[in-house]
């Protein structure tokens, strides 16, 4: 399953367009990325809110199968498989087996690298 999306045009804007709040470099909490997207999109909070909740939900579901979700100008979600390893316990010192596991990845694209640049 691949989820798609052009983000190029609304994301790739200029910095200018963007609230003062994401210029500080400051962390941004996601109380504060729902009032910009909001602001932005001129809609309500609470539509906000479940327009967020919506992109989170749907790159959940679509990793959970193993899929991608690629945002053209914005990046691309995948999931990896990180292979069973030896480790140590830090307090005891002794060798332990750490299972293999699969982990979300963010493969940033083009226009959010240039962007940050």
């Amino acid at each position: 399953m691949r989820f798609h999306a052009n983000f190029g045009a609304s994301f790739g804007g200029p910095v200018d367009a963007l609230e003062p709040s994401f210029l500080r470099g400051d962390e941004v909490n996601k109380s504060e990325l729902i009032e910009h997207i909001a602001t932005q999109a001129d809609i309500s909070k609470a539509a906000a809110g479940r327009a967020l909740e919506a992109l989170i939900g749907g790159v959940k579901a679509t990793l959970k199968t193993n899929g991608s979700v690629s945002l053209v100008g914005f990046g691309t979600f995948s999931v990896t498989e990180r292979p069973a390893r030896a480790g140590r316990n830090p307090r005891t010192g002794d060798a332990i087996k750490i299972k293999s596991a699969k982990v979300p990845k963010f493969r940033p694209g083009k226009a959010l690298k240039d962007a940050v640049n």
